[in-house]
C-alpha cells in the first residue's frame, strides 16, 4: 500500500467561492487540488517576491493571493481575503 501525504493547511480560507468563469473552464479535481495547494502555503507559479509577499501576509494578515496551470493550459488564481472572510477561485481575466 503506497503511503499518502495529505497537505496541512495552515490558514483558514473563510467561505470559498468561484467566479463563473472558473466554474466553467476548471474541473472540480482542478479547484480542489489548487485550494489544497493554496491552504498548504504552495503559491503556485508565481515570481519570488510575491512568494515573499504571500509568507509575510500569514504572519501579518495580508491578502493571499496563488496561481496555477492547469493541464489543459489555463491559468487561475485562488485569493483569501486579509482578514481570512473569503476565498475565491477565478480566471485572471475575471479580476
Amino acid at each position: 500500500m503506497t503511503e499518502r501525504t495529505i497537505p496541512v493547511a495552515i490558514f483558514r480560507l473563510g467561505r470559498i467561492v468561484s467566479t463563473p468563469t472558473a466554474l466553467q473552464s476548471l474541473t472540480r479535481e482542478d479547484i480542489l487540488k489548487g485550494i489544497q495547494r493554496h491552504q498548504a502555503g504552495d503559491w503556485g507559479d508565481l515570481e519570488a517576491g510575491d512568494w515573499e509577499a504571500n509568507d509575510r501576509a500569514l504572519t501579518q494578515n495580508g491578502r493571499i493571493v496563488s496561481a496555477y496551470n492547469v493541464q489543459s493550459g489555463t491559468r487561475f488564481w485562488i485569493i483569501t481575503e486579509a482578514d481570512r472572510s473569503v476565498t475565491t477561485v477565478l480566471l485572471p481575466e475575471d479580476y
